[in-house]
């Protein structure tokens, strides 16, 4: 990781890569803290948000996937821009770009398919098995959204080209237009599009960041900061939406499901503080110590993120259902200070899965490059493994917990693994090969970290 850091080219942004780092840490914290577990012969999960309503405005340091979709949308636009200058096609993009994501997400769920069924035939409470798989796999609705704003992102780069920042505020009306629909006229399933038009409203902003529309100048960065917190105290203190950023069980109104008006004011007020760190964080990260840190954290970042819950469930039959972790009441000084150690158990056991499963993200395949899947038939396979890949996800997000004999939905599982499939078979066969035929081996460029 030295050495991959060592090698970073002059002009590459820092900043971008230590927000991301810091966005899915944070994440991955917040979750586990969330979690509450009782065991009285049977094991128990309740969200801590529910149970102690003090701590739901903690939620506003730590609902940080608005600056992962942030930071996404520059690392997006200046890989897509980067790429259609050396020549490449919109495909090769979308395959190589993809591929980062498929990837670690192939490997998980082609390990909890199994694993739920060994520990079927071995006697264990289906419901158990369906309550586990299906907290293993919450990390999924998260990647729904965000491949879908990947594949989207050639046609709305260029709709930013022409309209820059009246998309994003154009996408934020709708989101609000979503919002009343569903929460004041009551209209069905409208409001569902907010699960994709607030994130592309997001995406956007990474846009206009990265080619200088949205300049990181104080002058910028502290009036959006000061305008997205207003409008955050406005719409829940004194407004109808909650002071929750996360969804609690027993609220009519969620600001992550769909997201809300309240969960975009939150993302303004994030990118006004990114904006406002990005010339004293980029002096930092000149130090090899914190960069190769930040290095070390993006070559396994989809692996933690996805394995992370997974290390909650393995966490919780290892210190819950043994005994080994008292359970004093939610809120208590007692359960605050056993919080601690629950957090080191859990990155022990994350550490452990990362060393087994990083190495298959950091595997990822070459940078495509010019007269690479080009051609009708690459674009339609990448349609093709793409639709599958998102129908197997959404099918997965959404489905009841304990579908079929693995916890899973067989519907779901058939369509993402034959979307990844079509994406391998299109990747190998056009998207490398000119890397394959004439390349030299080499080691892996560090651009991979985008």
């Amino acid at each position: 990781m030295r050495r991959l850091a060592e090698q970073t080219p002059a002009h590459r942004d820092r900043h971008v890569d230590l927000l991301r780092a810091v966005a899915i840490v944070v994440v991955v914290v917040g979750h586990w803290l969330a979690v509450h577990v009782t065991y009285d012969g049977t094991l128990r999960g309740e969200s801590v948000l529910r149970l102690v309503p003090w701590t739901r405005p903690f939620t506003w340091l730590f609902q940080v996937m608005p600056v992962f979709f942030l930071v996404g949308g520059f690392a997006n636009a200046a890989s897509l821009t980067a790429h259609r200058e050396r020549g490449g096609t919109i495909t090769g993009w979308v395959l190589h770009r993809t591929d980062r994501l498929v990837r670690p997400t192939t490997a998980l769920l082609a390990t909890l398919v199994p694993a739920a069924l060994l520990v079927r035939t071995l006697g264990v409470d289906p419901g158990l098995i369906g309550t586990a798989v299906w907290l293993a796999t919450i990390p999924l609705w998260f990647l729904t959204a965000y491949l879908a704003v990947i594949v989207l992102t050639p046609p709305m780069l260029a709709l930013h080209h022409r309209y820059g920042l009246a998309v994003p505020i154009a996408l934020t009306v709708l989101v609000g237009l979503g919002d009343a629909a569903r929460l004041w006229l009551r209209i069905p399933y409208v409001g569902e599009a907010n699960y994709l038009l607030a994130w592309l409203a997001v995406h956007q902003l990474g846009f206009a960041w990265q080619d200088g529309r949205l300049p990181d100048r104080r002058g910028v960065a502290l009036p959006l900061t000061v305008a997205g917190l207003v409008a955050l105290v406005l719409l829940t203190v004194v407004g109808p939406y909650p002071v929750s950023m996360v969804g609690t069980t027993g609220q009519e109104i969620e600001n992550t499901a769909p997201p809300t008006v309240a969960l975009l004011a939150l993302a303004a007020a994030q990118t006004g503080l990114a904006l406002l760190l990005h010339a004293p964080a980029r002096r930092w990260l000149r130090r090899a110590a914190p960069w190769t840190a930040v290095v070390a954290v993006n070559s396994v970042i989809m692996t933690l993120f996805l394995w992370h819950l997974t290390a909650a469930v393995l966490g919780v039959l290892a210190l819950y259902s043994t005994g080994l972790l008292p359970q004093p009441p939610p809120g208590s000084p007692a359960w605050l200070a056993l919080r601690l150690p629950w957090l080191v158990v859990l990155a022990l056991i994350l550490t452990v899965l990362v060393a087994v499963f990083g190495r298959i993200e950091r595997r990822s395949g070459p940078r495509p490059g010019p007269g690479d899947a080009t051609g009708v038939l690459p674009a339609l396979l990448a349609v093709a493994g793409v639709a599958g890949v998102l129908a197997g996800l959404l099918g997965i997000s959404l489905a009841e917990r304990g579908q079929g004999p693995a916890g899973l939905p067989a519907p779901g599982l058939a369509a993402y693994f034959a979307g990844a499939t079509v994406l391998r078979f299109a990747r190998r066969r056009f998207a490398h090969r000119r890397h394959r035929r004439d390349a030299p081996p080499q080691s892996p460029p560090h651009g991979r970290c985008w």
